[in-house]
């Protein structure tokens, strides 16, 4: 069994296979390109499709196929469950690695369906984060798994859905797999760039920033020819391409032996931490004034939030971010936050008998 957490593997731990089974000379043919670029051999079997007559997987029939490739190419091999019933085949089949999707993972009660079947079971789970940006539903899915004992545990970040305007399929929303692991700093984190991307074209750039971030592996869907997949035509690559996206990938270390450069990271920190205070300081004595403002608005019957001069607040704030070159993504997210905690401080005064 793949046991990530214990077993030392040279990073990225490389998981590649189409998205859905389709066949056994797919299958096969796929898997034997991957053997020098892959580890584990991904493919699905069972696919929780958005509209009933997409292509929905070929079942059970495909685990003889996974069976293949474990003894002809050696590698391990990894399939979606979502039900206690493709639990208990792929357990009969000896099928390497489980993973639970996005679309299992938001709900608890398959969760726990799911990890009571496992229960005394030595098999690698891998959970993918929840459909939206919801840590605690992701941290409460490899919870359900660790209770009843499954121990080799690790977190795959596919992207999370989003209805606006975006590059990518899925957000990758990069600070919640950071946070995740923040939280559990022995969780393996594997990233799913063909659902973040959504195209072939961002995998790339997507993959380097999670090597970039620290994170332990890739999975990357992978068909010997992708132009006639019956599912996510548009994100796979080829093995040869796979190969030319890993051979491109820069590892860099979390550390450096040089002395001279580590003395020159920590004077710079030290700078920052400087400005970090200044910047504390500053949003204390903004808080004061934004609780002055609250105490106003309570002795005349005014209103929190005063949507214009929200707008108002938002628009200029960008204009100051863009003269200093700053991204106003950035500047709107962060704004975002401080008046969502001025709202806040201004209605806790006014439910307040002071």
């Amino acid at each position: 069994m793949m046991d990530i957490q214990n077993q030392q593997f040279q990073k990225p731990l490389v998981i590649a296979g189409p998205c859905s089974a389709e066949s056994r000379e797919q299958v096969l043919t796929t898997a034997k390109d991957l053997v020098d670029k892959a580890t584990i051999f991904r493919a699905g079997i069972w696919k929780p499709r958005t509209r009933p007559n997409s292509f929905e997987g070929v079942g059970e029939k495909a685990l003889p196929w996974l069976k293949d490739v474990q003894a002809e190419t050696g590698l391990k091999v990894a399939t979606e469950v979502a039900n206690t019933e493709h639990v208990e085949a792929c357990l009969k089949a000896g099928i390497d690695i489980l993973w639970v999707g996005a679309r299992t993972t938001v709900n608890p009660f398959y969760v726990q369906e799911i990890a009571e079947a496992l229960k005394g079971v030595d098999i690698s789970v891998m959970v993918k984060n929840p459909l939206h940006p919801e840590l605690s539903l992701w941290m409460g899915a490899l919870e359900r798994f660790n209770l009843v004992g499954i121990s080799k545990l690790s977190a795959i970040h596919r992207g999370f859905f989003t209805l606006e305007k975006s590059a990518f399929r899925n957000e990758p929303k990069w600070e919640l797999p950071i946070k995740l692991k923040r939280l559990n700093p022995d969780l393996p984190i594997i990233c799913d760039p063909s659902h973040i991307s959504g195209s072939t074209q961002m995998l790339a750039e997507v993959s380097q920033t999670a090597m970039d971030l620290n994170m332990d592996g890739l999975m990357i869907e992978t068909h010997y020819k992708p132009s006639v997949a019956l599912s996510d035509v548009q994100q796979q690559i080829t093995p040869i391409e796979l190969g030319v996206l890993l051979d491109n990938l820069i590892l860099r270390s979390s550390t450096h032996p040089n002395a001279q450069f580590r003395s020159a990271l920590n004077k710079l920190r030290q700078e920052i931490d400087i400005i970090d205070k200044k910047l504390v300081d500053i949003v204390g004595q903004r808080t004061a004034i934004v609780q002055e403002i609250g105490r106003y608005k309570k002795e005349n019957a005014v209103t929190i939030l005063q949507i214009e001069r929200w707008f108002e607040i938002l628009s200029s704030r960008k204009e100051w971010g863009e003269e200093m070159t700053l991204d106003p993504q950035m500047i709107a997210e962060l704004f975002e936050l401080i008046h969502k905690h001025s709202v806040l401080t201004q209605s806790h005064i006014l439910k307040s008998n002071d």
